[in-house]
């Protein structure tokens, strides 16, 4: 037990305390709120999708595309969308709020937490998969994201079908994967200088991120949360990863695909679901408390399940 906790310290400390460095360095204005944003759309847009398409670049399709991994991926998250959606329609009336609930309990900052996690866990060689599964996931958490943030507030928003088509697959992340899986099953050969710059650019995302992160959290405002935002954050980062990661170990999954699948489930909730919401017309505030409150109570809760999954030979 202690040689797991120890294991599982040295797995997430590093990944939080990154966190808390950025929100230290913004407190005390070596960073500010341009910093934040402009680093944010850098590693969105550029540093990101060089890690994605590194790591893709370098594995072997053939072995690490695991079909019935992706399919209970997508049976989950499908799972755990509408029966929140569903359980949450008696109880919450507004439809600004309930989509904003929805979103907040279903879509994970793997990209980012994920990643980091990941590659402490099982080492570097594990994004390869992680991003391929990021690949298929991206895609799902964007259409759904549409779908609750526009149907329960169909009165207020039409939804614009074809830019939203057009945002999804213009996605930096998805166009970084395609062009990872053309190099990687042709097996284009990149030139050694390009080679180095992209994994110049990759070593920054990580580190860059999770300090954007830690920039952009407000405790002030847990505060002033409602309760909608801790059950969204408690869903999220307790139920979610906890109902789904048993089904996926009742399936059959073990070691790297279950822990990956694990840290996907567990993450906290995407930062993009706060921006989502606020272009859409729902209830940013409470998208960006589920995004504070999640982020935080994640170090607990992702260093509890990989101290239980350790503890039990799992992964």
């Amino acid at each position: 037990m202690i040689e797991n906790i120890i294991f599982t310290g040295n797995v997430v400390a590093p990944v939080f305390l990154l966190v808390a460095l950025g929100y230290f360095v913004k407190r005390i204005n070596v960073i500010n709120e341009n910093f934040v944003e402009v680093t944010s759309r850098f590693v969105y847009s550029v540093s990101l999708p060089a890690l994605v398409f590194i790591n893709i670049v370098e594995i072997d399709l053939s072995e690490a595309i695991d079909f019935k991994q992706i399919i209970y991926i997508y049976a989950a998250t499908l799972f755990s969308f509408f029966i929140v959606w569903i359980v949450s329609i008696p109880f919450i009336k507004d439809g600004k709020n309930l989509s904003v609930f929805v979103q907040g309990a279903y879509r994970s900052n793997f990209a980012i937490v994920g990643f980091a996690i990941v590659s402490k866990l099982f080492g570097n060689f594990a994004l390869g998969k992680a991003a391929l599964v990021l690949a298929f996931i991206l895609p799902l958490y964007n259409i759904l994201a549409v779908i609750i943030l526009t149907v329960p507030l169909r009165k207020e928003k039409k939804l614009n079908l074809k830019g939203t088509i057009i945002e999804i697959v213009l996605n930096p992340l998805i166009v970084a994967v395609i062009v990872g899986l053309l190099f990687s099953y042709f097996k284009i050969i990149i030139p050694s200088v390009i080679n180095s710059t992209v994994g110049f650019l990759s070593e920054l995302a990580l580190p860059l991120a999770l300090v954007g992160i830690g920039g952009s959290l407000n405790l002030q405002n847990i505060k002033r949360a409602q309760g909608l935002a801790f059950t969204s954050s408690a869903i999220k980062v307790i139920l979610v990863p906890l109902i789904l990661t048993l089904g996926a170990y009742y399936y059959g999954f073990r070691e790297l695909d279950l822990g990956i699948m694990f840290v996907l489930f567990a993450s906290p909730t995407a930062i993009v679901s706060f921006i989502m919401a606020e272009a859409m017309g729902a209830n940013s505030k409470l998208a960006g408390n589920i995004v504070l409150i999640s982020t935080i109570a994640s170090v607990f809760t992702i260093a509890a399940g990989i101290v239980i999954l350790k503890e039990l030979a799992l992964i």
